[in-house]
Parts: structure tokens; C-alpha cells; sequence
């Protein structure tokens, strides 16, 4: 005997009762004509379950916000300890904790790096009811703190420091006795008063939660859309890293400044990319964003060197990764902790509209540690070269520390020539594709590679 479903009965037993059901429907208006009775609306099945996800999805979304709103707003009060024996590592500088001049020194490079975080109650977000990125955009924002930067290696004067910051009485670590009342860890400084340098306050603004900020989360989630992705979605570092680099394509910025994504290891497609004038000797300054995989389910040890040698050199800017589904922005390390910044902290907008708006939430006092273990192998490395002479030299530096990778392959290198010599055409077209493929160094100058052989590396 052949067994029906439930379903089944039911769409059969809907079938039979259709036309009775019609037929007593129409006796009714009939007889309510007659009697000259106005009938009620009868309410529409099919519009009505049309409309109620969308209800429910708004419900939902403010119920989500106000959740994450509460979640990240508020933080525990702990320090993180460091060791005063070993050097601790920040993009290209080195500080070995051991005096107060030392800590001092650490303790202003660390509170002058841009801190973007959550924000709630900014402007909807287009598409969607959503007014808040908690809970879902630390992805997004950690590649606003990469991105932030390298504008401060390109727009302000080398080895910059906030002034403020010389002023920071608190510090949020252990490493001597601080002089004044613990905050909670994440807490913005305090502010001063002392008026910011204005290309620093201008560079800040470039990233505000308000639609015309060209990096504020709502250009970002709009170019995200070209990839599949909307408000409220996971965003993923190799994805940032194509959004990043349209965003600043369509700004002023982009007339001094290129962002390239790597997705073959070119260099005369960077080369081309940055040449304001390919008739002329002027360049433009790159941001170079390589996204990675660094293992498969776990990172990989062998690697764990190689990106402590990376996070070393003065042209790293920082790296996009985290642990898993939860971003953070790497930009050191010490002995076997990384060193991040971390945007899980949600405050309110800031109104840039205002002359003297306060930059004290955008600066962060407490460094924060993890270690290499939990890292998600999933990420995107940060560089920044000024000038054409920085280029190459990045080119020879960082091919110098990818060599000393314990693994068969680095993480990737750089090659002469271009795309199409080593048949990654479609690789260097595809923007949001797959993360990028590198050649093994001892692979450099071959041509003619067949597309998925094994002298390819994925990651």
C-alpha cells in the first residue's frame, strides 16, 4: 500500500473543499446584494503571510539590536599583564617594558592607533531597520582600524603620536603602578580639551557613522552589496578587503592613494595600479591587502613565525582576522600572545557635525592580548608603501620573512611580471573571488603555469 504524507492529505482535502467552499462564498454575496448588505473586506491569505515575515523580521532585528546594544555596552574591569623581559612588538617598533620611559613610549604609539568600535543609534541603515552594527560588523570595523592606519602613515608626519595621549594618567595594564583610579578595560580615555591637529580630526571624520562619511559603515555595507552582502550579514576579511578597496577608489583619496588586493603575487600589476601617470615617473602610495588562510580548521603553527615576522616590519599595517566569527584587528605581539585592538564595545555615535566634537572615543587605553593558538587562520595581512622606492623595498623585506617559514610554502610571495604570464587572468579580474593564489618562491620567473596544477599554493 502506498503511504501519503500529512502534507499530502491536507493539500488533497484543500483541493476537494475548494469548490463548495466557492460556492457557499458566492450564495453569501449574493444574498448580501439583496438585502443591500455592504460586505466586510475579506482579509488576503496570500498577502497577509507575504507581509508577516517582514514584520517579523523587524521585530526581530530591533529586538537583536537592543540585545547586542546591552551586550557590548558595558565591559569588565581587568588588566592585562605583560612581560617586562621580553620586547613587545607593534607595527615596526619594538619596546622593551623595562622603565618607565619604555612604557611611556609603548603606551603613546599604543593610544595614538585609530579605535573604531560598534556604535548604536546612527542613521538606518539602507535596506534594513537597523541602526546599530552590534553584533555583527566587527569585521567591518576592524578593517576601518587597517584602513585608518595606513592613512596615518600616508597623511600624518612619521612617528606621530596623539597629543592628548601625553596627557593619560590611566593605563589599563600592568606594568607599573598607574597613578590614578582603575577604568573599566575598554573605556575611552578622557578627553582634555586640547583641540586636535585638524588632518587628524579630518582623517577621523572620514570614518563616521553617517551615509556621506566615504569609510563609515554605511558606505561599507553598501559597496558590501556588490558581493551578496547586506546589513546584518557576517562579512568575511577577504571580503572586507575588496570593500575597502573600492571605497577608497571612489574618494579623493584615491588620487594619491591605491589599494590593491592580491589576488595573483604580481608586482607589475601593483606597479601598474599605482602609476598616477604611466607616461610620468609620479606614483601613487599602495595598500597592499593579501588575504590568507593560514591552516584549515585550526592556524597552522608552522606559520606562527612568519606572522610574528610580519607584524615586525615598518610597512605592515596591521591584520584583519580574529577568532572565529568574532573580528579583531592584530597589530603586535609578545612572546606568544598577539596584541590587538578590539571594536566589541559599543558606544554612542559620535556628531561630527558639531565644530568641536570630542575624539576620546576613537582612542584606546587598553591593549589587549590572545594567544597565536586561537587565531582564526582566516585573514587579511595589511602593507603600505610612500613611494616607488618603498615598494621595492617592501617587495625585498617581506619576501626576506616569508622565507623563513617552517612550512614547504610561505604565505605568499611576490614575482615579476604580470597576471597573464603566469595564467592568472581571471584571478586578477575576479574581485570578489576566492582567496588569492601564490606562487612558491621557487616558482619565481616560470611561465606558463596550468591553471590548478599542483605548483600552485591555496590558502
Amino acid at each position: 500500500m502506498n503511504s501519503v504524507s500529512s502534507n499530502a492529505v491536507s493539500f488533497v482535502a484543500g483541493v476537494m473543499q475548494e469548490e463548495p467552499l466557492e460556492s457557499r462564498r458566492q450564495q453569501t454575496l449574493e444574498w448580501q446584494n439583496s438585502h443591500r448588505f455592504r460586505p466586510h473586506p475579506v482579509p488576503s491569505t496570500s498577502r497577509d503571510a507575504a507581509e508577516e515575515p517582514d514584520e517579523m523580521d523587524k521585530l526581530k532585528a530591533k529586538l537583536m539590536s537592543a540585545w547586542n546594544n546591552v551586550k557590548y555596552g558595558w565591559t569588565v574591569k581587568t588588566k592585562t599583564s605583560f612581560n617586562k623581559t621580553s620586547p613587545i612588538f607593534v607595527l615596526g617598533h619594538a619596546y622593551l617594558l623595562n622603565s618607565e620611559d619604555e612604557v611611556e613610549r609603548f603606551r603613546l604609539d599604543f593610544v595614538s592607533r585609530i579605535w573604531l568600535t560598534y556604535r548604536r543609534e546612527f542613521p538606518q541603515l539602507e535596506g534594513s531597520t537597523l541602526t546599530t552594527d552590534c553584533g555583527w560588523g566587527c569585521m567591518l570595523r576592524s578593517g576601518q582600524m587597517l584602513l585608518a592606519q595606513g592613512l596615518l602613515l600616508h597623511l600624518m608626519p612619521p612617528d606621530w603620536t596623539w597629543p592628548d595621549a601625553h596627557q593619560l594618567t590611566d593605563v589599563d595594564f600592568e606594568i607599573f603602578r598607574p597613578r590614578s583610579p582603575v577604568r573599566a578595560a575598554g573605556v575611552p580615555i578622557p578627553s582634555f580639551g586640547a583641540p586636535p591637529e585638524p588632518t587628524h580630526k579630518k582623517l577621523v571624520t572620514l570614518f563616521g557613522d553617517q551615509p556621506p562619511a566615504p569609510f563609515g559603515v554605511h558606505q561599507l555595507v553598501d559597496i558590501g552589496k556588490g558581493s551578496g552582502k547586506k546589513a546584518g550579514d557576517w562579512y568575511g576579511p577577504s571580503v572586507v578587503a575588496h570593500i575597502l578597496r573600492k571605497a577608497v577608489a571612489k574618494t579623493s583619496v584615491g588620487q594619491s592613494l591605491a589599494v590593491y588586493v592580491a589576488q595573483d603575487c604580481t608586482g607589475e600589476n601593483v606597479r601598474h595600479l599605482i602609476a598616477a601617470d604611466p607616461s610620468s615617473q609620479a606614483w601613487k602610495s599602495v595598500i597592499i591587502l593579501v588575504p590568507v588562510r593560514l591552516g584549515g580548521e585550526a592556524l597552522n603553527p608552522s606559520y606562527i613565525e612568519c606572522v610574528k615576522n610580519i607584524l615586525s616590519l615598518d610597512c605592515c599595517i596591521g591584520i584583519i582576522g580574529g577568532k572565529p566569527k568574532h573580528s579583531l584587528y592584530f597589530i603586535g605581539f609578545q612572546d606568544e600572545q598577539l596584541l590587538y585592538l578590539d571594536p566589541h564595545y559599543c558606544q554612542p555615535v559620535v556628531d561630527f557635525t558639531q565644530a568641536n566634537f570630542s575624539l576620546e572615543s576613537f582612542h584606546c587605553s587598553s591593549p589587549k592580548k590572545m594567544p597565536f593558538s586561537r587565531m582564526d587562520p582566516s585573514c587579511t595581512i595589511g602593507f603600505y608603501a610612500r613611494t616607488k622606492e618603498d615598494f621595492e623595498s617592501m617587495c625585498s623585506v617581506v619576501g626576506m620573512v616569508l622565507s623563513s617559514s617552517k612550512e614547504k610554502y610561505p604565505i605568499f610571495t611576490f614575482v615579476d611580471g604580470r597576471g597573464q604570464d603566469y595564467g592568472l587572468d581571471a584571478l586578477s579580474s575576479n574581485h570578489f573571488g576566492p582567496p588569492p593564489r601564490l606562487l612558491p618562491a621557487e616558482q619565481r620567473g616560470r611561465g606558463n603555469i596550468r591553471q590548478g596544477s599542483e605548483e600552485f599554493v591555496f590558502l
